[in-house]
């Protein structure tokens, strides 16, 4: 009878005692193996296409080891095994490469819409995470993302590797100095150019059903499958470029959630794709200013144009800040705008990554939280999101922190 009263209060205790979750995480906390000083981390990645591909090289680069390789499309399985380690194990299913006990940090390389659950069962499992951007496909998901990371006390960097780029860091300072003034308007853009989404045929085995997950389940579609981003199932389409540009504007301002977005789009004119190439974003923050996105991608490219750019309007100076330089133009009665600071650093982004992966491994032996914390990953991709919803709705978009939603104002 004891036994059983016993049991009973312990099933009671769910509540406000051990849960299932808290019982997963301190597991999970009980066998992460901390790394020594010299220690090598181990790496397992979940996606090898073009951009895990470059990520498995950036970790090599600095260290780490890759020895586990998982994707559920043959071709790009292969490609990624003959990047990792010699003794890398292969993988179609995410979830027993976690059950890899050996693999300290996973990263995920994968399309957007399958972001929050490999990154929810990365943690749990007490694995530390280097996730790509845009941080999830909805704001619900990001919540819950932020809500495990934080529960699990794993180490999370978002691939928004402007945070640690030498270039965006100095441009953060400049801002903190005074030198721009109040800034009230932020104009940016991301100019790009493709006519159609070109037929392509699969070259080996490719689980669809794997593929699509959370997504709405549909025939095998090998243009969905190579052109994804294209596809509002599994991206925020060419907005997602914005993650870029919303997350470097946060950083050198200081600002994260927004306080209402909107967002206007022609109709398609890339043939093959369901999500507008050219739109325009405004979003409104609560510290006084807007910033306006433009994304294009039937823009031509031409010479001495920064296709990427965010412009800085201050009371004092207007503050250019591209992916490679950055200016500073004074208030100035002259017709001719002349620059105080004009710093040129081509070919410098391609360093970013290398940073942003180094920071991460640094983070993992300390323990104290990246440059790109999953927080913040949140909050820019909040303006995403609700760009999205505002193109769909017609409607503007205003954030609730309260109840963590974006509403139609």
């Amino acid at each position: 009878m004891k036994k059983k009263i016993l049991t009973q209060e312990r099933a009671k205790s769910g509540a406000s005692g051990v849960t299932r979750r808290t019982f997963l995480a301190v597991t999970a906390l009980s066998t992460t193996r901390i790394l020594g000083a010299n220690e090598r981390l181990r790496a397992g990645i979940i996606g090898c296409g073009g951009r895990g591909q470059l990520l498995m090289d950036e970790f090599k680069a600095v260290g780490a080891e890759l020895t586990a390789v998982c994707d559920i499309y043959e071709p790009y399985l292969q490609e990624g095994l003959a990047l990792a380690s010699p003794v890398a194990k292969s993988y179609d299913d995410y979830r027993r490469m976690l059950d890899d006990k050996s693999v300290d940090a996973v990263i995920i390389a994968t399309p957007e819409h399958w972001h929050a659950q490999m990154l929810v069962d990365t943690v749990e499992a007490g694995k530390d995470v280097y996730v790509e951007k845009p941080l999830s496909h909805t704001i619900d998901e990001g919540v819950r993302m932020v809500e495990a990371v934080r529960r699990t006390k794993r180490v999370c960097q978002v691939g928004t590797q402007r945070r640690s780029a030498d270039l965006f860091i100095e441009a953060q300072k400049v801002m903190a100095s005074g030198a721009v003034g109040d800034v009230h308007l932020v104009n940016s853009w991301w100019i790009n150019y493709r006519d159609r989404l070109e037929p392509r045929q699969l070259k080996g085995k490719l689980d669809w059903k794997k593929w699509l997950g959370p997504a709405p389940q549909r025939e095998l579609d090998p243009l969905r499958f190579y052109y994804w981003p294209w596809f509002w199932d599994y991206s925020s389409g060419m907005l997602s470029q914005a993650s870029h540009i919303v997350d470097g504007i946060n950083m050198i301002l200081g600002s994260s959630y927004p306080m209402a977005v909107s967002c206007q789009a022609l109709r398609v004119n890339v043939e093959g794709s369901e999500v507008p190439e050219t739109a325009s974003m405004t979003i409104e923050y609560p510290e006084n200013f807007q910033a306006v996105f433009t994304v294009c991608y039937k823009a031509m490219q031409y010479n001495g144009f920064s296709d990427q750019m965010k412009q800085f309007h201050g009371t004092k100076a207007r503050f250019d800040v591209g992916r490679e330089s950055y200016t500073l133009y004074p208030q100035s009665k002259e017709v001719e705008m002349r620059p105080s600071i004009d710093v040129k650093r081509p070919g410098s982004f391609d360093e970013a990554t290398r940073a942003h992966v180094r920071n991460f491994l640094d983070c993992v032996r300390s323990r104290k939280n990246p440059t790109a914390t999953v927080e913040m990953g949140h909050a820019t991709n909040v303006s995403l999101c609700m760009a999205v919803q505002s193109i769909k709705s017609g409607r503007r978009m205003r954030w609730n922190a309260t109840t963590n939603k974006a509403e139609a104002a």
